[in-house]
């Protein structure tokens, strides 16, 4: 960890568990660093990189404020991993109709499991949620809300349940002892991106009538709500919301995959009782009220997440390389946090003009890792070669987490 800190023009320091920062996120983490409200220290993960506000890869702990586009657009984005009792050679195995038992299962999910954008990626019926609106605070909170928030939240009921696009997945993977593991990477989907485009133009507006006073210029985008105030409250109020809705949507979407796993695994060992034995859930685009070096605060982790003593997390890599289990070992500085993952390396612009579509699938393929994806054109802004090193991400956070396990990819299903 080293320390970035210019007296004259941040109030609070910067711990970065990196070597190398990129410009744009530099510059947005030195704005993070003169928020008049910033707590401590703002602390950056080794995967940091630039996004919107604040980069992707920071954790920022704030004094009676909460700051929309400082935990983002797909609020609740996350991880879910799964391991089972079933030995990933048994998945080698022909089968009559898609290969391998492999591909059976990979197909499986990627019929059961709408993902992209468009019609295609939601399901043509709402899908219903006994838990959605489970206290009556969250059914005033949707009954009172503008018509935008109120469609959102009606438009959800057909995402519930679907995979997005982008850097989402699904993917089936091996651990050092041979067993499989589910793992998966979603969101909120439209619901949270509806919400924080909502709250952060009311906060720009807010800020911009209080004029010098708020001390956050506009070009910043780290305009913020007050937790004392309506807006503030309302806003935490629909993000735990999404994050609600982001945990059931990822369930959803796991247990279709544990049952297309486990149904084709049971075709050759059929007296077997297949189970999960381990599961970790993480949020890695979330805030929340915890307690750091003698203060209440509003820690907003925007591509980060939580690691507290002892506590599991899933940092993928990429689908060529490889993803960790791993546990947290509560370090104070990172304010108890670590990666969310290995961190772009390259934009998405750049990651398609350094490799074409046609070689990443061979790179997958000469691999041993098969890909489930409608169209293979886009596939490059997700190869390999867009991530940094997942080895080096861990290196760098060695003080942060302890690896558990380290899992290879079988197959991934992409939007």
């Amino acid at each position: 960890m080293r320390v970035i800190f210019e007296p004259d023009t941040q109030e609070v320091p910067i711990h970065a568990w990196l070597e190398e920062l990129e410009p744009g996120a530099h510059e947005q983490s030195r704005h993070l660093a003169q928020l008049p409200f910033a707590h401590h220290h703002v602390a950056l993960m080794p995967d940091t990189h630039q996004g919107y506000g604040m980069p992707v890869g920071g954790v920022l702990a704030a004094k009676g404020v909460v700051i929309p586009n400082a935990v983002g657009v797909d609020i609740g984005c996350g991880m879910a991993a799964r391991r089972t009792n079933v030995k990933a050679k048994s998945l080698a195995a022909r089968h009559r109709a898609h290969g391998t038992l492999l591909k059976a299962v990979l197909n499986g999910i990627q019929r059961d499991v709408p993902a992209g954008v468009g019609p295609g990626g939601s399901h043509r019926a709402p899908q219903s949620w006994d838990g959605g609106l489970a206290t009556p605070d969250e059914a005033a909170l949707v009954a009172r809300a503008p018509d935008a928030l109120k469609r959102a939240w009606d438009n959800g009921t057909r995402q519930l349940g679907t995979l997005g696009s982008g850097n989402h997945f699904l993917e089936i993977q091996e651990d050092e002892e041979g067993y499989v593991w589910v793992m998966l990477h979603s969101g909120s989907r439209a619901l949270g991106k509806e919400v924080c485009d909502h709250f952060n133009a009311l906060a720009r507006t807010l800020n911009e009538r209080s004029g010098a006073t708020s001390g956050v210029p506009t070009a910043w985008q780290l305009s913020y709500l007050s937790l004392d105030s309506d807006e503030g409250r309302e806003y935490v109020a629909w993000m735990n919301l999404c994050l609600r809705y982001a945990e059931e949507n990822r369930r959803r979407m796991v247990g279709v995959a544990l049952e297309r796993l486990f149904g084709e695994a049971a075709v050759n060992q059929p007296e077997k009782d297949f189970e999960v034995d381990v599961a970790v859930d993480t949020h890695h685009n979330y805030a929340a009220l915890e307690r750091h070096f003698g203060e209440d605060v509003f820690v907003h982790r925007k591509g980060s997440v939580r690691a507290h003593a002892g506590e599991l997390v899933v940092i993928p890599g990429s689908m060529e390389t490889g993803s960790y289990i791993a546990r947290g070992l509560g370090n104070p500085e990172s304010f108890q946090s670590c990666s969310h993952g290995a961190g772009r390396r390259l934009s998405r612009g750049a990651a398609k003009r350094a490799r074409t579509p046609e070689q990443v699938v061979n790179g997958l393929r000469q691999r041993g890792i098969e890909l489930a994806k409608r169209s293979v054109k886009d596939v490059a802004e997700e190869g390999g070669h867009a991530y940094k090193d997942i080895e080096d991400v861990m290196r760098h956070q060695r003080d942060l987490v302890e690896p558990v396990h380290k899992l290879r990819p079988l197959g991934v299903v992409k939007g």
